[in-house]
């Protein structure tokens, strides 16, 4: 784990100031061979522990900076500046020159932390770049901030709060992750993508330094659009590897096998390919790995995951997580980042954010789908479709007129709470899982507002783009780049994301929505732009990725079934989840539909696991 943590506002003397900073910092380097540096002054800490061209401190009189990441400044004057004195010291002068305008000139993916101490106070700034991908929590109470990338790095400050929120625990079994801005930590909070916190004298807030906002009335000539677009592709790849010895995922799907066949170009070697397969039918996609390997030439490595991979991984994967995580799909991220490391690389670029930027997910085909009928005049749906659909006697036995009360029940439920009639807990239902006494103290609505909440601050017109905004968060920040990033933290090795560089969100924002979602056709411009550089097996292939065949193996591997049953027991002791619906689970419901229900005993594996791995062990010590 690499990181930074701190605090302000906690007098003490300086030395001992510098041992507790040490002692926070402690947890940033339990997975990562990282360098430490430590600042420490009468009423604050500051500490960053990463690789060497990945942490970055200035201290002078009053200020001290640290960086995790590798910003670069827009500002050719800046750039310089930081080059020749360093980034650290270049924000520094920054920050006291123009203050939260600074951040208006940095691109990349960063953290960081400015600390001021005055006569008459002191200040601090806390930010996150523009798509979350370097975490920043923060607790801010009795006039003292504690902050880190790690929520355990915080809980080792004597003055912070380690107190479950119930809260969090029902929206991680909703989410299936905890969602920002919230913590699984009740005093705890998180900052969103292209977030920053501001703290004076006690008192902080929580300001947007960036938001995605939309052209979508720009239109260019496809050959100019498709340029630019390679030109940024190969940009952002080469900007990735940055002189180090670095592999690639290979799904097989559209953006890693791109992510790959581009990293060839841009080293001008083979690139160093890998991928998971599974012993499963309709899991393993290993042959579209294959495809993409010969294509581009690649030095390809591949493994099969098995079920005993999985019992001795979930622990580490577990404990590796500050929050509970129920997305299944980092285990295999984390024996293909192995892999990596064994070949002595040291960072794996990941092809996240694709789908999210040019419209690849077939969410975003099905809600245009039902969108349709919401642009039906409101008369010919009340008058004429819903009376016809709805009064024919006996219609719900016939298949045609089912599916079409089906289609029309969905398309009347508005966006974004449409994209959850599947949602796992709505299926059983809340007061079939979880005890009366846990439900007593949660607000069931928090999930549903949250959702709408994100789904509407942003001012896209089109239906594309506010989903694409809307995955910016939910799907990237809170889901997608938290599990690679951790399951390569875990093995030893750095995830990079080319897809989500500046410079490809930026060519994104301007891209007409018709390009990224033409009637059904998922992310038509990407896929038309690369049309010969691609297989064609690979732009017309069904996206699927690293997903595990949990549900399906839990059924006939006994260390398996002994593993999830030992946890779930163990959970229903807490007094959560009732014990009547874990017996149904692990009995009736899997044999029902083993890939379905075992995406929830799974959610309910890794909430036990990361108890035993955090709370239970703190509680040990």
């Amino acid at each position: 784990m690499s990181g930074l943590c701190g605090w302000i506002g906690y007098g003490d003397s300086v030395s001992e100031n510098q041992e507790l900073i040490r002692k926070m910092a402690a947890p940033l380097a339990r997975f990562d061979k990282s360098i430490f540096h430590g600042l420490a002054g009468k009423n604050s800490g500051l500490a960053v522990s990463a690789s060497s061209d990945n942490a970055h401190t200035h201290q002078e009189e009053g200020v001290f900076v640290a960086i995790w990441g590798k910003p670069r400044f827009r500002d050719s004057r800046l750039a310089e500046l930081s080059r020749t004195a360093g980034l650290a010291k270049a924000l520094a002068d920054q920050w006291c020159a123009k203050g939260e305008q600074v951040f208006e000139g940095l691109q990349g993916a960063f953290a960081l932390c400015v600390l001021r101490e005055r006569d008459g106070g002191s200040e601090a700034v806390l930010a996150t770049d523009r798509m979350g991908t370097y975490p920043i929590s923060f607790d801010a109470a009795d006039r003292r901030l504690i902050f880190g990338s790690s929520a355990d790095s915080i809980l080792l400050h004597p003055s912070a709060n380690s107190r479950v929120s119930s809260q969090s625990l029902y929206d991680y079994i909703y989410f299936h992750m905890v969602p920002g801005p919230g913590s699984i930590y009740e005093a705890q909070k998180r900052l969103l993508p292209g977030e920053y916190l501001l703290y004076r004298n006690g008192r902080s807030e929580i300001r947007r330094y960036w938001e995605m906002r939309f052209l979508e009335n720009e239109k260019r000539p496809f050959q100019e659009l498709k340029h630019d677009f390679l030109e940024v592709l190969h940009s952002s790849v080469r900007e990735a590897v940055d002189g180090q010895q670095v592999g690639a995922f290979l799904s097989g799907g559209t953006d890693s096998s791109t992510i790959a066949g581009v990293l060839g170009e841009v080293t001008g070697q083979p690139a160093r390919t890998y991928s998971i397969g599974f012993d499963a039918s309709g899991y393993d996609e290993m042959e579209y790995a294959r495809i993409a390997a010969r294509h581009f030439s690649t030095r390809h490595q591949e493994y099969y995951v098995t079920p005993d991979d999985i019992v001795a991984a979930i622990p580490q994967v577990a404990a590796v997580f500050d929050q509970p995580f129920g997305n299944s799909s980092a285990i295999p991220t984390y024996y293909c980042a192995r892999m990596a490391q064994a070949d002595g690389l040291s960072r794996m670029l990941g092809g996240d954010g694709g789908d999210e930027l040019f419209g690849g997910n077939v969410r975003y085909a099905k809600q245009h789908l039902f969108s349709l009928y919401e642009q039906a005049p409101s008369l010919l749906r009340s008058a004429l479709i819903e009376p016809l659909v709805f009064g024919v006697p006996g219609g719900g036995t016939v298949p045609l007129i089912r599916k079409a009360r089906s289609y029309i029940e969905q398309a009347s439920i508005p966006m974004p709470a449409r994209t959850e009639t599947y949602n796992l807990l709505d299926h059983y239902g809340r007061e079939a899982v979880f005890t009366p006494e846990f439900l007593s103290a949660i607000n069931l609505n928090y999930p549903a507002s949250l959702l709408d909440e994100t789904y509407h601050q942003n001012g896209a017109r089109s239906l594309i783009n506010k989903m694409l905004a809307f995955d910016r968060k939910f799907t990237l920040a809170d889901n997608d780049l938290p599990k690679v990033a951790k399951g390569c933290e875990l093995a030893g090795i750095q995830a990079v994301f080319p897809l989500i560089s500046d410079e490809v969100v930026a060519f994104s924002l301007r891209l007409e929505p018709q390009l990224k979602l033409k009637g059904t056709k998922l992310r038509y411009f990407f896929k038309e732009a690369l049309r010969g550089f691609l297989p064609d097996e690979i732009i017309t292939k069904q996206k699927h990725g690293f997903g595990l065949p949990f549900g399906v193996w839990l059924r006939h591997h006994k260390p398996l079934q002994a593993l999830a049953a030992d946890s779930l027991s163990d959970l229903r002791a807490r007094n959560i989840i009732r014990g009547d619906f874990i017996e149904k689970l692990l009995g009736h419901h899997l044999d029902e539909h083993a890939g379905y229900h075992g995406t929830m005993v799974w959610v309910l594996l890794m909430l036990e696991q990361w108890f035993k791995q955090r709370q239970d062990s703190r509680s040990a010590t």
